[in-house]
């Protein structure tokens, strides 16, 4: 004869109902309610009440301080009746919380918080699909510091078997509270790398609201999206479809151009780099001064490719005459050498260009 198949999962108790504090809370009240019973009902010392109450709520068994009055005896039957569903439930809670590692991942999500409010200028990166984590590995290569934001247990779970120690919260990057546990106030840039248009939308939108100067980056599939999210205050949208179809097509037009540049932008088999120098970044003895005073790349080998004006305006190679102001950036090109030695430059050596 077939004996029935029991699910035993409908007889666990939901582990909404296990808390460490309430069990805690529930032993430490019964312990005081002990010791002020028996110290008020038999009139024991603060000693003999705590001793009473110990070798009760334990059931040790040992003979009382002195024979207890009737309704000290009531008293103590009470107190030993509750402390059965009492020691059950805190049995219970530690065992689920020891068993199932909540104790650990508790600790383990403690740390990252506290890790994430220290963090200062960092980037959030709001989903971790296809490019989400091409995204995570140009950041830990270049050791820039960043926050996960995905809802997926799956690819939370990836990020925690990573050999990367990398930040993460496994929260919906479209609420409120997840942008701001991430630290979105004190952060200088968001990218929205979402699956899903509207929900970028609503990421940046959102974004925005609580940083008005904050950088804001989204990925956009839909060219219908892309006006969407510029007036819901993305600085740049980014559709990869689109990058990769022209890029495919330029093969075709002008296959050695897009192979130069496909190599100086390669991470894995060229040092060579680019760098922004914004007027922010110059010292304040090299501003107001041309780019032939300045003597960059004579004194570090890089070359000045580009000029951005205050209104977004680019300009290739500018002139030796250019200056740049408040507002505008020079884009430079060189090897990682030549743009460390710029870094160094810029920083050090104000007095090389006076």
């Amino acid at each position: 004869m077939l004996r029935p198949k029991v699910n035993w999962n409908i007889y666990t108790v939901p582990s909404s109902f296990l808390s460490i504090r309430v069990a805690i809370v529930l032993a430490l009240t019964e312990f005081l309610i002990g010791v002020g019973g028996f110290m008020v009902i038999e009139g024991y010392s603060l000693i003999n009440a705590l001793y009473m109450t110990v070798i009760t709520i334990s059931t040790v068994g040992f003979s009382e301080v002195h024979p207890l009055s009737p309704l000290g005896r009531i008293f103590t039957s009470v107190l030993i009746t509750a402390n059965i569903g009492i020691f059950a439930y805190v049995l219970a809670a530690f065992s689920y919380y020891v068993i199932q590692g909540e104790i650990f991942k508790n600790m383990h999500l403690n740390l990252i918080n506290s890790s994430i409010d220290k963090l200062e200028g960092h980037i959030i990166l709001c989903g971790f699909g296809r490019y989400g984590r091409e995204i995570a590995l140009h950041f830990e290569k270049h050791k820039l510091p960043f926050v996960v934001l995905d809802l997926d247990p799956a690819r939370i779970e990836q990020l925690q078997k990573s050999e990367e120690k990398t930040l993460y919260l496994e929260e919906d990057a479209t609420h409120d509270e997840a942008l701001i546990k991430a630290g979105i106030k004190r952060a200088r840039a968001l990218i929205s790398a979402l699956p899903d248009d509207s929900d970028n939308v609503f990421v940046v939108l959102t974004a925005r609201q609580i940083s008005p100067k904050l950088n804001i980056i989204s990925r956009a599939r839909d060219p219908r999206s892309q006006k969407k999210l510029f007036m819901a205050g993305a600085d740049h949208v980014v559709m990869p479809e689109q990058i990769g179809g022209f890029y495919m097509a330029t093969l075709v037009s002008k296959p050695g151009a897009v192979e130069f540049f496909s190599f100086i932008t390669s991470e894995y088999r060229s040092d060579i780099g680019f760098e922004e120098v914004t007027f922010d970044h110059l010292p304040r003895e090299c501003r107001g001064r041309s780019l032939s005073q300045l003597n960059i790349r004579e004194s570090t080998g890089a070359n000045i490719i580009g000029y951005k004006a205050p209104d977004g305006h680019y300009e290739v190679n500018p002139a030796p005459t250019t200056v740049l102001g408040p507002g505008s950036s020079y884009i430079v090109l060189g090897s990682d050498q030549q743009l460390k030695q710029l870094r160094y430059y810029l920083e050090h050596y104000p007095e090389k260009i006076m």
